[in-house]
């Protein structure tokens, strides 16, 4: 009997965009089901009952929320191209920089992008910071994951494609090789990775929808 795996997101997510890479580079076959957060699925609400957001992955009935713990779900039941390392230490590391990612370098390049005056030169600094220890854990590594793509990554991958998109939208150059080179080149390794490069949101879409984001915070600080 064939599997049930299916992934709910939306087009733009970039936290169900990491499932999406790492179901294609587990080889899986999968239903999409695409969700419009402003009018979200009774089945969405039934299986996320408490978050109520994407991604969602169902796997034969079971349920598995939360873009990092169904990464480290999919990479425990199926076992080929490993994301995760086998190594108890490293995989406790790896899982502290994804939480990292989250919790501090996400939170410091969006205000960076998105404030002005003393504000964003303080973001500016704090995301600069995280970078830092970014360009640390990249010394002598292709990927975090060292020459393949894992886990690490794809907690990550939002970095190689936003960075360049909220560049591009406001003007400021938030990551330059001289000042972070070992960064720069994973954004671009990354990225140009053809089974990340397939699979990443309309580029134009992207511009679109994170201009209508900004906006708001852009008119109040002019």
């Amino acid at each position: 009997m064939a599997e049930e795996l299916k992934l709910f997101r939306t087009w733009s997510s970039r936290f169900a965009l990491r499932v999406v890479h790492a179901l294609k580079i587990k080889g899986l076959e999968y239903e999409t089901i695409l969700e419009d957060l402003k009018n979200k699925s009774d089945k969405l609400l039934e299986y996320n009952p408490i978050y109520k957001k994407v991604p969602v992955l169902v796997h034969n009935g079971k349920t598995i929320c939360e873009s990092l713990v169904i990464l480290e779900y999919i990479d425990e039941t199926w076992k080929q191209c490993p994301l995760l390392p086998q190594d108890p230490y490293e995989k406790a590391m790896a899982r502290f920089w994804a939480k990292f990612g989250d919790d501090k370098v996400m939170p410091s390049v969006w205000t960076a992008f998105i404030s002005q005056g003393k504000d964003q030169e303080e973001a500016i600094a704090q995301a600069a910071g995280n970078f830092r220890f970014l360009e640390e854990q990249l010394n002598g590594k292709k990927f975090f994951g060292g020459e393949t793509i894992g886990y690490l990554d794809l907690a990550f991958g939002w970095l190689a494609n936003l960075i360049g998109i909220m560049e591009e939208i406001t003007g400021l150059k938030l990551v330059n090789a001289e000042e972070f080179p070992l960064l720069s080149a994973w954004i671009n390794n990354f990225a140009d990775d053809p089974v990340i490069k397939e699979l990443w949101p309309p580029h134009d879409k992207m511009v679109e929808k994170f201009q209508a984001q900004c906006e708001p915070y852009l008119k109040k600080v002019a």
